[in-house]
């Protein structure tokens, strides 16, 4: 994968934990919803490595 094709599947993937952080209502939130957002966010810090 190329340096620059990297850099959209980080722009990608951070965008959409983006839109599920944005859709989230923190009355309704579980521990399994931060969990898979804790998820998403240690995939794009293993990108950019």
């Amino acid at each position: 994968m190329t340096q620059q094709e990297k850099l959209e599947d980080l722009k990608s993937r951070l965008s959409l934990f983006m839109i599920r952080l944005d859709s989230l209502d923190p009355e309704e939130t579980s521990v399994e919803d931060v969990d898979r957002l804790i998820r998403m966010i240690e995939e794009v810090e293993a990108g950019l490595k």
